[in-house]
């Protein structure tokens, strides 16, 4: 049996011979890097209008720094592998402030949902940039990231599954529907060498796919269900513990709702009001995470997330004590990463052709010998 435990936490590959197997030989790129910047911004501009139209939000500005001791930087996973780039400012203070560049908006978000007064079926979008230092830099993650980060004001009878499914249903419409303008506007997009990009999106509980996949590690479940059950799915439920002992991915314990109960199924009872869009990214014959999200945490579920994970010193942070006080609105929320996307809908085999960042010089050798541009 593969090791479960050692596949929870932290995306991506682990080596470098790795990442020259799984990048394409004789790779062509579908545009050039000029026609790729003019294509990606039209997606972007595409993308952030009628996903605003279409969930009822509007673009907000978003901190690149927050306050450390705010307790509004996220920390992705629950296992503290993942920490937040620390530095103090403020010039002729006699204590500086010490702040953090934010990993995501995750949480400021929620709080945003009231500074910026937000009803009920309203919310916020925004143009996040972020830095994750802790990744390995491969094809399709970098330390630097890019988000649209959106959250929305619900009521507490949304909070159910039929609800989330329209709402990610909503947003797979906004990709599906950018995908296909652009091929209109690029012609170098139409090709035979790739399938188009599927119009349905199927959902799973991850207590589905670990049924059909027992012995199989979270990522190598993933991997079958894009490769031969369907290329575009919503995993349903990342965080409680499944069958088999583990969570499908640790999730962090403060803003996902994923220890609700919610239906039963052949006399088993699944958890979860969260999850992620996967895609089977035919370029790189690997599976494709898009977009996280979910229906976030009441006071009730908080407490027990946060006992869960060991953290109930959070508690005390300001962000919690405004969920535990009812100080901020109930809300369902997610981030869709922007040049994940990108790579998605043009096709490219690396993220560095649709982003500028750094990368090691191993990883730049690694694309010049298979052909791929990435972007410096």
């Amino acid at each position: 049996m593969a090791d479960k435990k050692a596949d929870l936490a932290g995306p991506g590959i682990s080596t470098y011979e790795e990442v020259d197997k799984i990048l394409p030989k004789n790779y062509k790129a579908l545009l050039s890097p000029k026609e790729r910047m003019q294509a990606l911004f039209k997606i972007k501009n595409f993308i952030e209008e009628n996903l605003c139209k279409d969930l009822n939000l509007f673009m907000v500005q978003v901190p690149l720094i927050v306050s450390k001791d705010s307790g509004v930087n996220d920390y992705l996973d629950r296992d503290g592998s993942r920490t937040p780039v620390e530095f103090c400012c403020g010039l002729g203070l006699e204590k500086k402030v010490e702040t953090q560049v934010v990993q995501a908006a995750t949480k400021w978000k929620r709080m945003a949902l009231k500074q910026f007064d937000c009803q009920v079926g309203e919310g916020i979008c925004t143009d996040m940039r972020a830095v994750r230092k802790d990744y390995f830099l491969d094809h399709d993650h970098s330390a630097y990231v890019d988000q649209w980060d959106w959250e929305r004001v619900i009521t507490e009878d949304m909070r159910n599954l039929d609800f989330l499914r329209d709402v990610v249903e909503r947003i797979w419409s906004v990709i599906y529907e950018a995908g296909q303008m652009v091929k209109k506007d690029f012609p170098g997009l139409h090709t035979d060498r790739y399938p188009d990009i599927p119009k349905k999106l199927e959902f799973y509980h991850a207590e589905e796919i670990l049924e059909r996949y027992p012995d199989f590690t979270r990522k190598q479940r993933e991997t079958k269900m894009v490769q031969e059950v369907h290329p575009a799915i919503f995993i349903i439920g990342i965080g409680y513990v499944l069958e088999d002992g583990y969570p499908h991915e640790m999730r962090a314990a403060d803003y996902d709702d994923w220890i609700s109960p919610t239906i039963q199924q052949n006399g088993k009872q699944f958890h979860g009001l969260n999850g992620d869009i996967l895609v089977w990214n035919p370029v790189t014959k690997r599976r494709h995470e898009l977009t996280s999200m979910g229906i976030r945490v009441t006071k009730e579920s908080l407490v027990q997330q946060l006992k869960e994970a060991g953290q109930e010193h959070f508690l005390q942070l300001p962000y919690h004590k405004a969920i535990l006080n009812d100080e901020i609105p109930l809300s369902i929320g997610g981030g869709i990463g922007q040049s994940r996307t990108f790579m998605y809908l043009l096709r490219t085999a690396h993220i560095g052709e649709v982003s500028t960042t750094v990368w090691p010089d191993v990883l730049k050798s690694i694309c010049r010998r298979k052909n791929i541009q990435i972007l410096e």
